[in-house]
């Protein structure tokens, strides 16, 4: 279609409304035939990011690594860090054991990589041997001979210091007697003891005789009872002895048995130290009584050896093998710095260092961990203990009830473990920047940043690239191959997802969903490879499914409902075009935009921005058209207009400048007098110069206005004008690049106003002559008449004004 005599803007040829892909390089049939693309696409930034900080160990090195959530950046960080955990040491085993001294602190120690589970089993397997040697040596005849020996000596004692007493006794004529209450001293006489009566009848001198010879040999008796216990300590003491003894005899070959391999450790090696001191403490378990008994002392005997127990909290493969590299999925703060379980017991909770579990940071210490930033910040006290943990260089295990005053019962403070890990968080960028701004040790901590793209150039090589990755998808998820044609079409969306017809999206998931939707369709009709209209349906039912709203929007148009006209001229009206975005589908929508001028004290009112519904770029726009006037017609004169902009029927907040350039025309329209062409609609940000600048979404923009004008049918007189920078990122429907090949929609590519105002008015806006006036009969020229004319009207109402003061 031609453009109008008076502007020289050609429409745009139907190639260059669309870009197709070039695949010529590449041989294949199908993307069976391809090979899945060894590395990342166009993220070389990212990668070198990457590499940097996975290498460098200086501390706090680590590494946000930020993108689109489509992007899948995840995946691709986790091969990177694979990639780079080879490439790190083991590092070294961690182990909890039992503080002998303190057991509400468990002690950590380190061991070389792959050790900590050898030295695990060589304590169960010691205290398996404890028992069935101290069980036995118990047992044994020298020591059932040797205690009955001791049992006997005090024994002996005790009945020989009893006897002297009661001979001691009766040779003073007394007696000992045992009563219910204790013991007693009575007068005895011949052996027996006097009767009361007896007693009573004797002469005065005689029982004081034997009241006194009664209370000496009381005082023999307190004494010799009296040193009852310390016979009966000085027993145990020898049976203590004893058992510790044999003890010593039975576990010191187990012991250092069992302690053999890890000579050259000092720690392991104290601790089987201390357990051998612990073991010889409290030996006197194993020395059961026998009976009834002995069962109930096997439980408690098997309980107390699970002291000596080793928990492992992390191990590694051993000295050859990569560094770990763990990924927290569920990063709340047990998952991340570990915790501390509890049993319940007859009602009770209960605890133990067995019952310590290893987090995130345990179990990557010493390599990688991966941490989602959002999931790490949406869990309580994780994100505080991070920062905690990576800036004490230490890892404590926190309760995170206790931070809530929730604590009901007694726990552990294990031994905080020494951290040396790379962190790596991945997330949007919003979240990156918030921290950034609101945290001051994000920076401190965080000081690698990989910043993943979102595109890359479109080349005959990227496109190649590109056909190898949608080739490693399909294989990856089992999906039928595509056919060349069907590659070519993806590639061609990814460009249309990047808005830019030199640029291919790296939004992976967005692309994934096409060829699943794409394989599905193949599937359901039978065919073994997926095509080019597979992929071209698949796209359509995307669409579809999102655009109910845009349906409904297009729907009010067409009733005369919403009034957007598309033929016709109008003074002071124009077709102004903006995009709305919901949730992943956008579209755009033609708006009508009108003004009104009349003479007034030079201001441009922007009624959204009155009624609070225009946002700030969008009233930054309206204040530019100011300039735009006074720079051009008010040099030597001051302005002297009053005009109003309005978006008609607009009922929600506006925002953008993308609709300056058409408030723009409507507004030089209304000052010229000159009608615009309703035909066409128009976006595109305007500057001070009238030079019309980029917007985004134009390819919505200009489908939109081509809906309409379709259900309405086209005569071939409509089109679009669009700023001539965005001609780079048309990526049209096939339909609308159709209509233009046949002459029946234009696409124009306008640089300045003066070439918009041209098409949209017919008439030429000209430049000023050699004199500094416009052409007769331009744009330019009516509209300077017009406000020279506003001027007048001014002056003379203000002398009139004068003039009536003056008379007062």
């Amino acid at each position: 279609m031609a453009a109008s005599k008076a502007s020289a803007v050609a429409a745009l040829a139907a190639e260059k409304l669309f870009r197709s892909a070039d695949l010529s390089g590449l041989q294949f049939a199908t993307t069976a035939d391809l090979e899945p693309l060894p590395k990342l696409l166009g993220q070389e930034r990212a990668s070198e990011a990457i590499r940097f900080g996975t290498s460098v160990g200086t501390r706090g090195f680590n590494i946000f690594a930020v993108g689109a959530s489509a992007a899948q950046i995840r995946p691709t960080i986790a091969a990177m860090l694979r990639e780079a955990g080879a490439l790190r040491p083991c590092p070294p085993d961690w182990v909890y054991l039992n503080n002998f001294a303190q057991p509400n602190r468990p002690r950590a120690i380190s061991l070389p990589p792959g050790r900590a589970p050898e030295f695990e089993k060589a304590m169960r397997r010691l205290a398996a041997d404890l028992k069935s040697a101290l069980a036995a040596v118990f047992e044994s005849e020298d020591y059932q001979r040797r205690r009955g020996a001791v049992e006997s000596q005090f024994r002996g004692r005790n009945e020989r210091a009893f006897q002297a007493l009661g001979e001691a006794a009766e040779a003073k004529g007394t007696a000992i007697l045992r009563t219910p209450t204790g013991f007693a001293v009575a007068p005895a006489q011949a052996g027996k003891v006097v009767p009361p009566e007896e007693f009573n009848a004797w002469p005065e001198e005689r029982k004081r005789a034997a009241q006194a010879a009664i209370q000496e040999v009381e005082h023999s008796l307190e004494e010799t009872l009296r040193a009852i216990p310390r016979l009966e300590r000085e027993r145990r003491e020898a049976v203590r002895a004893l058992d510790r003894e044999m003890a010593e005899f039975a576990l010191g070959h187990l012991i250092e048995e069992a302690s053999a391999p890890f000579a050259g450790l000092d720690k392991v090696r104290a601790h089987f130290e201390q357990v051998r001191a612990d073991l010889l403490e409290n030996v006197g378990l194993f020395a059961g009584s026998g009976g009834e008994e002995e069962a109930q002392l096997g439980t408690v005997r098997s309980a107390f050896l699970e002291r000596y127990q080793v928990n492992v909290l992390v191990s590694c493969a051993g000295p050859d093998g990569p560094a770990p590299v763990v990924e927290e999925l569920h990063p709340t703060l047990g998952n991340l710095v570990g915790r501390v379980d509890y049993l319940s017991q007859q009602g009770a909770l209960v605890t133990n260092f067995q019952l310590i579990k290893a987090g995130a940071l345990h179990r990557a210490n010493g390599g990688i961990v991966l941490i989602d930033a959002r999931s790490l910040l949406s869990e309580p006290f994780s994100w505080p203990a991070l920062k905690r943990a990576l800036l004490r260089g230490e890892i404590v295990i926190e309760d995170a009830g206790r931070f809530l005053g929730l604590a009901m019962t007694m726990t552990l403070e294990p031994d905080p473990v020494p951290l040396d890990v790379k962190v790596v968080l991945f997330g949007e960028r919003l979240l990156y920047y918030l921290l950034s701004a609101a945290d001051p040790d994000f920076a401190t901590l965080f000081k690698v940043l990989a910043d993943f793209d979102d595109e890359t150039e479109r080349s005959a090589p990227s496109e190649a690239a590109m056909a190898r990755l949608i080739g490693g998808i399909a294989k990856e998820a089992s999906f039928h191959p595509l056919e060349r044609a069907a590659v070519a079409r993806l590639i061609e969306h990814a460009a249309r997802l990047a808005e830019d017809s030199e640029k291919l999206t790296l939004l992976v998931e967005r692309i994934r969903d096409v060829m699943a939707e794409a394989d599905h369709l193949a599937r359901e009709s039978g065919r073994a490879l997926v095509t080019r209209a597979d992929v071209t349906d698949a796209i359509a039912r995307q669409i579809r499914r999102a655009a109910r709203i845009e349906d409904r929007s297009r729907e009010m148009i067409l009733r005369g409902i919403a009034l957007v006209d598309t033929s016709g001229e109008r003074v002071g009206q124009v077709n102004g075009l903006s995009v709305l975005s919901l949730g992943t589908h956008a579209f755009g929508r033609p708006s009508r935009i009108t003004c009104r001028v009349r003479p007034g004290a030079g201001r441009i009112v922007d009624i959204e921005r009155e009624v609070e519904l225009g946002g700030p770029l969008h009233s930054k726009g309206v204040l530019i058209l100011a300039g735009f006037l006074a720079g051009r017609y008010a040099l030597d004169r001051p302005m002297s207009l009053s005009a109003s902009l309005v978006f008609e029927q607009s009922y929600g907040g506006v925002e953008g400048d993308s609709a300056s350039s058409a408030e723009l025309y409507a507004l030089l329209s209304a000052l010229s007098g000159l009608p615009l062409r309703q035909d066409l609609a128009v976006t595109g940000s305007v500057n001070q110069h009238g030079i019309v600048q980029a917007i985004g979404g134009v390819n919505e923009k200009i489908e939109g206005f081509f809906d309409i004008c379709a259900a309405r049918g086209l005569s071939g007189t409509e089109g679009v004008l669009i700023p001539a920078s965005n001609v780079q990122h048309l990526m049209l429907r096939e339909d609308v690049v159709a209509a233009a090949a046949a002459g029946k929609f234009a696409i124009y590519p306008i640089a300045t106003i003066d070439e918009g105002i041209a098409l949209l008015t017919g008439h030429p806006a000209s430049a000023r002559g050699a004199d500094g006036a416009w052409p007769e009969g331009s744009v330019n020229r009516l509209i300077e008449e017009r406000l020279h004319e506003y001027a007048r009207i001014r002056r003379e109402a203000s002398e009139r004004d004068e003039k009536d003061r003056e008379k007062r």
